[in-house]
């Protein structure tokens, strides 16, 4: 289906056949952030909600707290896209979460032995291993969501030991331009669902991998909160036992 073609090239015509007119996919070879490219559209007053932007190859993309995402040529989908919600600004922050639930279940229906889960907030994980993450920023009259996902990647191109791909976890399907397709077509349904007020914290909890265990939480500012992790709020704060909520830092999983 797409095992023999991990590092196909990005075709603008193969994925727009694929997605609905919601979306405006603009495929770009070599770029330092797609992020910013979109940052830029906006800026110049060219970019509608529905502007996608993905990189055969991203130079320096980053990913939450200022990390760096950096991956060799054709071996990740690197994308981000641009929403204007219509829900309350307060409620914006739940977005990068349903992306990650548009994710897991686009790419579990060709999982191998190991599904997809999200670490709080959204790492993307197979197993105990990184696959992938999601980041946000408010830009415009909307919020700019950008995914990272290991597609291609072998053993010797991990940028870390704990990092994982979908190639070495025998996902069924490897090509990029089916992968943001499914990906797009499913948070096109999610989104416009959450946009006229519908909840997806119990569909975020269903692929958490973060719900139920006893966690760490470690703020930016050194401060850090430790719990059992037991629920997710609407707009995305990770709420522990205690009712102390987390909205960011990063997550230890304790057991």
């Amino acid at each position: 289906m797409g095992t023999d073609t991990p590092r196909a090239a990005l075709n603008k015509d193969e994925i727009t056949r694929e997605i609905s007119q919601y979306w405006r996919v603009s495929v770009v070879e070599v770029t330092d952030s797609t992020q910013d490219d979109i940052t830029e559209k906006i800026l110049a007053g060219s970019a509608t909600s529905g502007e996608v932007v993905v990189a055969n190859y991203q130079r320096a993309g980053r990913g939450r707290l200022q990390r760096t995402f950096i991956a060799p040529e054709s071996t990740a989908l690197t994308f981000s896209l641009y929403l204007t919600p219509a829900r309350d600004k307060s409620e914006w922050s739940f977005l990068p979460l349903l992306a990650g639930v548009a994710v897991a279940e686009s790419l579990n229906q060709w999982a191998g032995s190991e599904k997809v889960s999200l670490k709080w907030p959204n790492d993307v994980m197979i197993g105990e291993k990184k696959a992938g993450g999601i980041i946000a920023q408010a830009s415009g009259e909307g919020v700019v969501i950008g995914i990272g996902i290991n597609v291609g990647m072998n053993e010797s191109e991990l940028p870390i030991e704990t990092a994982t791909s979908l190639q070495l976890n025998d996902f069924l399907q490897l090509n990029r331009n089916q992968l943001l397709s499914s990906i797009l077509n499913t948070f096109e349904k999610l989104f416009l669902k959450w946009n006229t007020g519908s909840s997806f914290t119990a569909e975020y909890s269903q692929v958490s991998a973060t719900l139920g265990k006893e966690v760490r939480a470690e703020m930016p500012d050194g401060r850090s909160l430790s719990g059992r992790a037991i629920a997710i709020s609407e707009n995305g704060e990770l709420i522990l036992d205690g009712d102390a909520r987390v909205s960011v830092g990063d997550i230890i999983h304790l057991r």
